[in-house]
């Protein structure tokens, strides 16, 4: 197996303090809010034998299993990272497979360069996401139920968002969402600033479960998506718990330290919380409108040890080892290409020692024995 040496990206919204908490080094002072381990073309990991792309494409049977390359061609499928919220991310929704094929090959034929500002598609992928907490993580997640949405707002006190009160209580509920998100993101942006002031006002005031909308509204002070978070349902995961972010899903990670796992693509088409393109018919495209639970999930247990988090996607497969002092050691070994990461303790994973936020990539069919105290994420294929 071979020990990762991983890149850390430093967007704005990261937190300057959680990644070097976790691996034990110094703060630079700058945001750190991803560290990416996998063959991303963007940042792919390092290896004793080049990097991951390299290493990868120098033999894809041998490194990622002759069943695993059947099934999702000569390339890892997968994209594991820490990652750590210091303030919200954009609000966003992933296409499924077909629109995202059927995206990129328009996108493709019109010109469109692939780096271009306004390009929505960047690959012919999808981009289901699963995050699983390490620390308190709040989000936001699905449409709430419209009643609820319209007794959200309505309780700010504020004129200019009563129109989208009285659309939330029209029927059927996936109409009035759709009317709600679409008179939001077309409104004229001075109104829409005005109002997402008075919003952060009130919501300041309230409190409670307006908190996380403060919050929103202080980082993008009159942004229209402020507003739009509010349709969407809060949750909060404790440390161990995951949302699994599926096609066409609105969502955005606000605060928090996790480890996500995702379908290697780029795909993302923003609602707000972003300076970044919005392409509102896209979007509106997208979106899937209707409520929904977020869905927290919690790992199933197996009798080796093995803690599942169960998701209806082959392109990742993530679980946890939570390994005791008294432990043996565990044989990983699959016939699928696997990382190992270590977030707590310190794990032997074949030669090699982990400390908390360091990974090694385990070929298909190589010997996988691991052992310590600590916990070991496990990210591999279905194939």
């Amino acid at each position: 197996m071979d020990r990762l040496d991983n890149t850390i990206r430093p967007y704005a919204w990261g937190s300057p303090t959680a990644i070097p908490h976790l691996l034990g080094t110094e703060p630079t002072g700058e945001p750190q809010a991803e560290m990416w381990m996998g063959a991303h073309p963007g940042a792919p990991s390092r290896t004793g034998r080049g990097t991951l792309v390299e290493v990868i494409g120098a033999d894809p049977e041998k490194e990622l299993g002759p069943a695993a390359v059947a099934k999702f061609g000569p390339r890892l499928p997968f994209l594991l990272k820490i990652l750590a919220a210091g303030a919200p991310l954009s609000l966003q929704v992933h296409p499924d497979l077909e629109q995202a094929k059927e995206g990129y090959a328009d996108e493709e034929r019109r010109g469109i360069p692939v780096d271009a500002p306004h390009r929505n598609y960047k690959d012919a992928n999808h981009k289901p996401e699963l995050i699983c907490a390490l620390t308190e993580f709040d989000g936001l997640c699905g449409f709430r139920d419209p009643l609820a949405a319209a007794g959200l707002l309505d309780d700010l006190g504020i004129d200019s968002l009563k129109p989208y009160v009285d659309l939330l209580h029209a029927h059927p509920e996936d109409a009035a969402l759709r009317e709600v998100l679409t008179a939001i993101l077309t409104a004229d942006p001075e109104e829409m600033s005005r109002t997402v002031a008075e919003a952060a006002t009130a919501c300041t005031r309230l409190g409670g479960a307006y908190a996380p909308y403060a919050d929103i509204a202080h980082h993008y002070p009159g942004d229209p998506g402020v507003i739009a978070a509010m349709l969407l349902n809060h949750v909060r995961l404790q440390p161990g718990e995951a949302l699994y972010l599926g096609a066409g899903v609105p969502h955005a990670y606000l605060n928090g330290l996790g480890v996500e796992i995702m379908a290697n693509s780029d795909n993302v088409l923003r609602c707000g919380l972003t300076p970044k393109h919005v392409d509102v018919p896209e979007l509106l495209r997208i979106v899937r409108f209707r409520p929904s639970d977020p869905g927290v999930l919690r790992p199933e247990a197996s009798p080796d040890g093995e803690e599942l988090y169960e998701t209806p996607i082959d392109e990742f497969r993530l679980s946890r080892y939570v390994l005791p002092e008294a432990g043996g050691a565990h044989d990983l070994t699959r016939a699928t290409p696997q990382i190992l990461l270590c977030t707590a303790g310190t794990v032997r994973a074949g030669e090699h020692d982990l400390t908390p936020g360091r990974s090694v990539f385990v070929p298909a069919g190589e010997k996988a024995e691991v052992s310590g105290t600590g916990t070991l994420f496990r990210a591999t294929v279905v194939a």
